[in-house]
């Protein structure tokens, strides 16, 4: 994101209850505590945040209108063949919305705004998305779903039944607020921005791609505008050191390819 690039994922606020921490018995009283809250959170294996990941995926995708069908022929085509991340399958679509942005979630659920995919061209959009991809590789998303959860009212209202911690609708909105705005670390972004920067090469899109990224997306904060991105672009000064950092590695790449 750039913020994740920046989870899509809604503040949504659900009807049901979600399962999402199986095999744990924390009742209300005992999450109370903030020793045990912590150690909760600390617990959630990649397959409990996998499956909060997935659901509530579900549900934003449920209540978020779908882009137009060439918006997602476009992002399938672009995609095709690129299947999973670190072990997850993946899968996309993209939302309509005039906000600039993107997300990868720890399930392998990828969304995007149909305002990035207007802004990007082909090159610079699988950069992005390799970003976010990045931040799942790297487990940034799942330190960010812990933090989530750690400091939403989830701690307040897990329950234990048939075995399962369930959390109800009201909490688990609470933890999808906090999760869509996390912030990353400097070096999470650096890091993120690194795998987008490759992973554009591997899928033989131009090295510059990443660079292009960035500059558009720094481009936009400094225009004030008031997307989640250019936010999140906005409260990191050094945005525009990542974007020459990207240009730097790609000199150097095409540099090294014309020595070949």
């Amino acid at each position: 994101m750039m913020k994740r690039i920046l989870p899509l994922l809604l503040a949504v606020v659900l009807s049901s209850s979600c399962g999402v921490l199986s095999g744990i018995n924390w009742d209300t009283a005992h999450l109370a505590n903030a020793g045990a809250k912590a150690a909760v959170a600390a617990a959630m294996t990649d397959e409990q945040i996998s499956d909060l990941c997935r659901q509530s995926v579900a549900y934003a995708d449920a209540q978020t209108p779908m882009a137009d069908a060439k918006y997602q022929q476009r992002l399938a085509k672009l995609m095709y063949g690129i299947s999973e991340i670190d072990g997850k399958p993946l899968n996309f679509k993209v939302y309509r919305s005039n906000e600039v942005n993107a997300c990868a979630y720890g399930d392998g659920s990828v969304r995007v705004n149909s305002a990035l995919m207007d802004l990007m061209d082909d090159d610079e959009l699988i950069a992005v998305i390799g970003h976010e991809l990045g931040h799942v590789y790297n487990k940034d998303s799942k330190k960010a779903m812990q933090r989530a959860y750690l400091g939403s009212a989830a701690r307040e209202a897990i329950y234990a039944a048939g075995g399962y911690g369930q959390l109800a609708g009201t909490v688990l909105g609470d933890i999808s607020e906090a999760y869509v705005n996390a912030q990353f670390s400097q070096k999470q972004e650096s890091r993120a921005d690194d795998f987008g920067f490759q992973f554009a090469i591997d899928h033989g899109h131009d090295p510059y791609s990443m660079y292009r990224s960035l500059s558009k997306l720094n481009t936009l904060s400094s225009g004030g505008q008031g997307s989640a991105m250019a936010k999140m672009f906005s409260s990191h000064p050094d945005s525009a050191k990542r974007a020459e950092k990207m240009k730097q590695k790609a000199d150097a790449y095409v540099a090294k390819q014309g020595e070949k």
